[in-house]
């Protein structure tokens, strides 16, 4: 052996070493001289001419090809913000390139669509994060194409995350320009391509394998030999190297090895960092990338959700939308979700999510044939403990998301699971284990999915969404070639493409048994703030939640009392309605309602609401007169009640309405400063009634001044309220039983002002560590005074100051005949990082307190003994929220407002929060909400708190009535039992001659109740959340009533036919 030519290689490798040299072999940023990316792109070519035309609006191709263009070049910068440009590109490909790929290559460092002969063919994005530049123009150049051509380049000056000022989520700066870094045509050397792609896994494989794993050795030293024998001027060498890479790759697994299912993804926020028309583009731009791959990669599946943004691309891009429709048939442009938006998981209604998914399903189902299986909502921040009832009346059994990964104490334990609401049903929920909905398919979301994974051992599959989202993108060419590398090479979980569908059938066939399950709300240990943030949006959903309820009522009656009468009839507005549901809904997208986006967004969610109230409440007006039809010559005061128990309450008629009206010298009235009549009022349950003398002595209301306490006193007969000279309550106490709601030494209505500085998300995030700074405001710019007397309210005032810029000014109310007491709030807010709350210590003795939440309510803990426990210190409910021990409670209602604080005995209401990021302006000016204290005894449900919250949310509304009417007095459902609300009254979707009727229980009980109506209905069937009959479950509709059994919390449709 002595004569044989000495061995020139290293044999043991310095790992760090060697893995730099592979990495710097493929790098764009070192050695691109000389290394192999350097030879992607052999030759390049300028274009052969530029023009360009700018505006502020968002035009369509046809209107922008007829504009005046003029040239422009290379490196000039493109603003302001949110502006458009527009250019008319000329191509002229040189013919020495026949036989290659020749791309185009955009870079604006923005967003921009390519146009061809009038079709919107690609999406692109410059910059430095989430790129893709190249527009293939052809796979292979030969004589018969075309050498010159024509593109429309349409960029959006904005990025993929629209132009924060400094941080990603700063407020946006109204001045960026973007640089036109690059428009060119290329040569791409496919074979350079290829060989980049198999040294990109495989230094991946070596990178991201524990080193004490033997295969990332392997990979390593694979890699490396592929650099000796690759000659990167002599292409000859390449196949050498491939051979070595495929042999490598083409080393299976064992058949135990975990299976990832990879689907395309890209998330799109309906709006956040930018507007929501400027989403509607970022559509067109993503789904257009998508489709344009699905014809190179015939094995790429996208899912896609949110049925407003299909709804956009069918109204924007037609071609785009006949492309996606053929996509969808062959089963690879995949739609999920079944809702309108991905709305926000915590503070919709109930009724809110049904129209979710009704206005999602239907779209589906239109649209492309189908309803979804799944309910996809990978990036809200929070989960509705009713939403896997309201999925399971939609059709879905499946769920997927991942935000859970955001918890900021607890790691959840599990990624796939059987998640069961508040009555008890269940899905199948799954969080893809890589805990990001936008991966890049590479080897390290492969490790760390399989990593991850929480089932070891009981579920062998998981979900991969790859793409990039939030602002778009979706999957690129380099994801699907990694995956294509990738489906089975030992060391690495398995990788299927596959679908939604695929997934969950596979689990639910062959591990459903072996599923652990999670009871109650999905809660985000995140994000708290955005119960409270943007108060104005907040106040918009709840106020247009009752007033569909209310139009939808009234609009119903109106038409099934005029039925058959073709001179008077009336007909429900259902394309109006529709419309304004859709942009209601589009509000609830999880950027929206949550308050985490920017003042552009702000002030269009708010002039929807706007929308939504002015025709909402012209559509009220319309149906109230065609219902009443009361002629003003000879009308008689009244109020329509559109809750389904009887109502016994003071009236407000405003001024104006009140000198129309004839009131009746016998009915107990009060005139306030303002004008405004106050009546005592009693109401059937969804009817209406004359106002009139009262059948029992109306007890007054009496205010009197303490002198030696310095505080005032209001009491009415059933409680006494206490109130100091800056409007804390001292003592409230129920008459009847004696029983003080107050902490002795303690004060309720006190407000406090918390510091709020967060670590990073500023309109999302409240902080644990806010409760340590808390600051009472005892500042009284105006002591408390007596606003009214009596007899039938008593009224207090006073304001007290938060600083030099800020004061909050309240009436404090008690009405004859109620058990809460009123404060009715107006706040002038000019902080910076500050959050307002009021709180009432309770002198009740319990460790849970119980929230409003979605048809129902749920109980959380007051105390911190867990780390689950102390996560939870600030939490969603609705209308109420209620502390009780045996025999006695205090809730606390609220008519807009959804933080909530329970410590101890202390319950906190979160009133107004001030970020600065991403809207610079979030809550300042001018803000006003209601909220009232409630001491009861015995139980909550028994004492009526869920009828009282709703009250305060929905006054009695006065009304002209004819008077004429042989009855003044008129109920159109009632419901035996309270438990039971009868939340939603409405015609249904797509029968002509029925109405749903949509019931709920509402205190957690298995219950039986009759349902009564005076409308001529014939018969009734049960059906599901669609309105589709079910078959299995009979409803007999006997002499004017039905009688159904609720379960706890259960939802029941009914469709009462005429």
């Amino acid at each position: 052996g002595s004569n044989t030519a000495p061995s020139m290689a290293v044999v043991a490798k310095n790992r760090r070493a060697t893995l730099e040299r592979v990495e710097k072999f493929i790098s764009d940023v070192y050695f691109t001289d000389v290394n192999l990316r350097g030879r992607l792109y052999p030759h390049k070519a300028p274009v052969t001419s530029l023009h360009h035309h700018c505006t502020p609006d968002r035009i369509t191709y046809e209107d922008a090809i007829s504009r005046e263009f003029k040239p422009t070049q290379v490196g000039h910068s493109f603003g302001n913000t949110w502006s458009t440009h527009w250019f008319k590109v000329e191509l002229d490909i040189p013919e020495d390139w026949e036989g290659s790929e020749v791309r185009f290559i955009w870079d604006s460092g923005s967003e921009a669509m390519v146009w061809q002969d009038g079709d919107p063919k690609q999406g692109l994005t410059g910059g430095s994060a989430c790129t893709r530049t190249d527009f293939i123009l052809t796979k292979k150049l030969d004589k018969t194409q075309p050498h010159h051509m024509t593109l429309y380049m349409e960029m959006a000056a904005n990025g993929l995350f629209g132009a924060g000022q400094g941080t990603m989520i700063s407020a946006p700066d109204p001045n960026r320009t973007f640089q036109l870094a690059r428009a060119e045509l290329a040569v791409f050397d496919r074979g350079v391509y290829d060989l980049l792609m198999d040294f990109e896994v495989i230094y991946d494989m070596a990178k991201h394998l524990p080193e004490e794993n033997q295969r990332s050795y392997q990979a390593l030293y694979t890699a490396n030999q592929m650099v000796n024998v690759c000659n990167v001027g002599d292409k000859s060498t390449y196949k050498r190297a491939r051979e070595i890479a495929r042999k490598f790759l083409s080393q299976r697994n064992g058949d135990s090895q975990h299976v990832i299912h990879a689907m395309g993804h890209c998330h799109i926020d309906s709006a956040w960092l930018w507007p929501y028309a400027e989403t509607i583009r970022k559509c067109g731009r993503s789904w257009a990338s998508a489709v344009r791959l699905m014809e190179d990669y015939p094995e790429f599946t996208f899912t896609c959700s949110q049925a407003q943004q299909l709804a956009w691309v069918k109204q924007h891009y037609p071609s785009l939308y006949q492309k996606i429709q053929a996509r969808v048939t062959e089963g690879r442009f995949i739609p999920v979700g079944g809702t309108w938006v991905e709305m926000d998981g915590n503070i919709p209604s109930g009724e809110s999510f049904v129209r979710q998914f009704l206005f999602g399903q239907k779209f589906f189902k239109k649209e492309f044939g189908a309803y979804c299986k799944e309910f996809w909502l990978p990036d809200t921040f929070g989960y509705s403990a009713q939403l896997p009832q309201i999925m399971a009346g939609a059709g879905i059994h499946r769920f997927l998301t991942q935000k859970l990964s955001w918890n900021l104490v607890n790691k959840f334990p599990h990624n796939t699971f059987q998640w069961e609401g508040l009555d008890g049903t269940r899905c199948l929920a799954h969080f893809p284990p890589a805990d990001n909905y936008g991966t890049e398919g590479k080897v390290e979301d492969l490790l760390k999915t399989a990593k991850n994974n929480k089932e070891k051992g009981r579920v062998n599959n998981s979900v991969l969404l790859y793409g990039y989202g939030d602002g778009g993108g979706g999957p690129t060419e380099d994801m699907l070639e990694r995956l294509k590398r990738l489906t089975d090479v030992d060391g690495l979980p398995r990788v299927v493409m596959s679908s939604p569908d695929k997934f969950f059938g596979k689990v639910e066939k062959e591990e459903s048994s072996n599923l652990c399950s999670w009871v109650g709300e999905l809660y985000l240990e995140l994000h708290q703030g955005t119960f409270t943030t943007q108060a104005q949006i907040k106040k918009g959903n709840r106020q247009c939640e009752f007033l569909f309820h209310n139009i939808e009522l009234l609009a119903t009656l109106a038409w099934a009392v005029t039925r058959g009468n073709d001179s008077n009839s009336y007909e429900y507005p259902s394309a109006s309605l529709s419309h304004l549901w859709k942009l209601f809904l589009l509000n609830q997208f999880h950027d929206v309602l949550p308050g985490s986006c920017i003042k552009a967004v702000v002030d269009d969610a708010l002039q929807y609401y706007q929308e939504i109230q002015t025709s909402g409440n012209k559509l009220l007006q319309e149906a109230t007169k065609k219902l009443l039809c009361a002629k003003s010559s000879s009308s008689v005061a009244g109020v329509m009640n559109t809750l389904s128990w009887d109502r016994e309450e003071l009236v407000e008629i405003p001024a104006g309405l009140a000198s129309d009206m004839v009131i009746d010298s016998s009915v107990a009235q009060q005139v306030l400063d303002d004008g405004t009549v106050l009546a005592y009022a009693s109401c059937p349950s969804m009817g209406y009634a004359a106002l009139a003398a009262p059948e029992a002595e109306v007890w007054p209301v009496s205010v009197s001044v303490d002198e030696h306490q310095g505080s005032v006193v209001l009491e009415n007969g059933y409680i006494s309220a206490s109130i100091d000279y800056m409007g804390r309550v001292t003592s409230l106490v129920l008459l009847d039983t004696d029983r003080e709601a107050i902490t002795p030494g303690c004060l309720g209505n006190q407000f406090v002002l918390f510091d709020d500085v967060p670590l990073y998300w500023d309109a999302w995030d409240v902080m644990d560590y806010h409760l340590e700074t808390r600051k009472p405001l005892i500042d009284v710019s105006q002591q408390v005074h007596i606003a009214e007397s009596g007899p039938l309210r008593a009224a207090v005032q006073l304001q007290i100051n938060i600083s030099e810029k800020s004061y909050i000014q309240q009436t404090i109310t008690l009405d004859t005949g109620s058990t809460e007491l009123r404060f009715h709030t107006q706040v002038e807010w000019h902080e910076n990082r500050k959050f307002l709350k009021v709180e009432f210590p309770l002198h009740v003795r319990t460790t849970e307190a119980t929230y409003e939440t979605a048809f129902g309510h749920l109980r959380r803990p007051t105390h911190q003994n867990t780390s689950w426990d102390s996560a939870r210190y600030e939490v969603c409910g609705h209308k109420w929220v209620d502390l009780s021990e045996y025999n006695f409670g205090v809730a606390l209602l609220n008519n807009c407002k959804y933080g909530h604080s329970a410590q101890g005995n202390v319950i906190r209401l979160s009133l107004l929060k001030s970020p600065k990021a991403p809207d610079s302006e979030a809550d300042m000016g001018h803000l006003s909400f209601t909220y009232a204290i409630m001491p009861h005894m015995g139980t909550f449900q028994d004492a009526g708190v869920i009828q009282a919250a709703y009250t305060l949310n929905q006054p009695l509304l006065p009304a002209q009535l004819s008077a004429d009417t042989e009855s003044r007095s008129q109920s159109f459902f009632t419901v035996s039992n309270p438990a039971v609300i009868l939340e939603t009254v409405k015609k249904a979707e797509d029968v002509d001659n029925a109405i749903i009727l949509r019931l709920y229980e509402s205190c957690g009980g298995h219950v039986t109740t009759a349902v009564s109506s005076t409308l001529p209905i014939t018969r009734v069937d049960r059906c599901n959340l669609l309105e589709e009959v079910d078959s299995s479950s009979a409803a007999l509709w006997e002499g004017g009533s039905v009688q159904l059994a609720f379960t706890p919390f259960q939802i029941i449709t009914l469709l009462a036919y005429l």
